[in-house]
């Protein structure tokens, strides 16, 4: 008979991967893009996230580069208590957005609402002259 110690991550799977306890996963924040007639829109969900935790600036080639960075530990300190499971909650995200020709960078902001950032990237606007005249016949 051969004997398995395999139980026991099974077990641990079972008593803590419910849906009151589920497993942590990771996957990166969704990006909505919109345009206007005056600018563009970029909106990341990031829900517990503050102000703090993201970084947003233009590179040297003129790209926007938007990173986030949240480190959470929960910790409960107790001396007649060993840990069967202990979670440290680590968020990092990166991603560069290579921006049009007609978007004013020096005029770029952002704001972090309701858990979402929103980067407004306004447009050039190039004004459009009419031109009249009376054109001489010859």
């Amino acid at each position: 008979m051969m004997r398995s110690n395999n139980w026991i991550p099974s077990v641990f799977n079972d008593l803590f991967d419910t849906e009151f306890m589920p497993k942590a996963n990771c996957t990166a924040p969704a990006i909505n893009v919109k345009e206007s007639d005056k600018s563009y829109t970029v909106e990341l969900a990031a829900p517990g996230m503050k102000k703090e935790d993201f970084n947003v600036h233009i590179n040297d080639e003129g790209n926007l580069i938007i990173k986030m960075e949240q480190k959470q530990e929960k910790k409960e300190e107790d001396k007649n208590t060993r840990y069967l499971r202990r979670e440290f909650s680590y968020s990092k995200y990166e991603q560069t957005l290579i921006l049009p020709d007609d978007v004013k960078k020096d005029a770029i902001s952002a704001k972090v609402e309701h858990g979402v950032l929103t980067v407004e990237l306004p447009k050039e606007v190039e004004e459009k002259v009419k031109v009249s005249r009376q054109i001489d016949i010859a």
